[in-house]
């Protein structure tokens, strides 16, 4: 089984919401380029070109992450498209429910009502664009609900690209406080702390419960020395083997490419199984 942890939920009025970046979102238009063709193609894009993109790669499941940055951006990915994806595909695509923290109780409701009702399968913060870190209290009740619910929950662990926020809101070392606060939390630290990389190693070794994710940058240069990924190829190859998720964070990355690009690293191909799906199958109980 292949598992992509981080998909932009393929659905044509999110796809073309990706084509007029928000202030804040500039620097990643700079780096990750759309061109006319690709315009083109969203504009008549299905959820079902998608899985066939799936199908091409041999990816069997996709996890689906809802957003919500409301208050800080108005940035949404709306969870009920998310739950409308995940219920006319169950077999291929897993929903998680975007949380605003700063919406109070109304978030946590949102997420238990997402869950319970509505079937998603876990949650996701991001807190650089909350302008909050991971371990600040605000986001509490929100990670009690997902312990309650016995649901992971994805944070934003990495630098960011925007120019106008601090990338020091994406540091691992918050993810350790929150670890610590909470020991049942199941915690996937998006984009596996890059360029931290040691230190997420170091937390993840620490805590059961805390995973890596691999997406947003192509995963060949993990395997290039001075890259700053050394760490993970190491540890991620031995210690920390059933800790690590592939993902592509798409349409950032082909889903094909990034298939290939893991099969190609110096990795054990026992432990390459268990990157490219066996950990995310069971974390997330398939």
């Amino acid at each position: 089984m292949i598992v992509d942890f981080c998909v932009t939920p393929p659905h044509r009025d999110i796809l073309l919401g990706m084509l007029e970046p928000l202030p804040h979102l500039a620097g990643y238009y700079d780096v990750y380029t759309m061109s006319p063709e690709i315009k083109r193609f969203i504009e008549d894009f299905k959820a079902g070109d998608f899985i066939a993109m799936m199908d091409a790669a041999g990816i069997d499941v996709a996890v689906l992450l809802g957003e919500d940055q409301e208050t800080t951006f108005n940035k949404r990915v709306p969870n009920d498209i998310v739950a409308e994806l995940a219920r006319a595909c169950p077999e291929r695509f897993v929903g998680f429910s975007g949380v605003d923290p700063h919406k109070g109780a109304k978030a946590v409701e949102g997420l238990r009502d997402d869950v319970l009702r509505h079937g998603l399968r876990g949650a996701m913060i991001s807190p650089w664009e909350h302008l909050m870190f991971a371990d600040d209290e605000r986001y509490d009740p929100i990670y009690e609900t997902c312990v309650e619910l016995e649901v992971p929950i994805w944070i934003h662990t990495s630098f960011n690209l925007s120019r106008q926020i601090p990338m020091e809101y994406g540091h691992p070392l918050h993810l350790d406080r929150v670890a610590v606060k909470f020991p049942d939390l199941e915690i996937v630290a998006g984009h596996a702390g890059w360029p931290w990389v040691t230190e997420m190693v170091a937390v993840a070794w620490r805590h059961p419960n805390v995973y890596m994710e691999i997406s947003g940058i192509r995963q060949k240069y993990m395997g290039m020395p001075g890259t700053g990924w050394e760490p993970l190829i190491h540890y991620g190859n031995s210690v920390l083997q059933d800790k690590v998720l592939f993902a592509t964070a798409w349409p950032l990355l082909p889903l094909e490419q990034a298939v290939q690009d893991v099969r190609s690293l110096p990795l054990k191909e026992e432990v390459k199984a268990k990157w490219l799906g066996e950990n995310a199958r069971r974390l997330l109980r398939l």
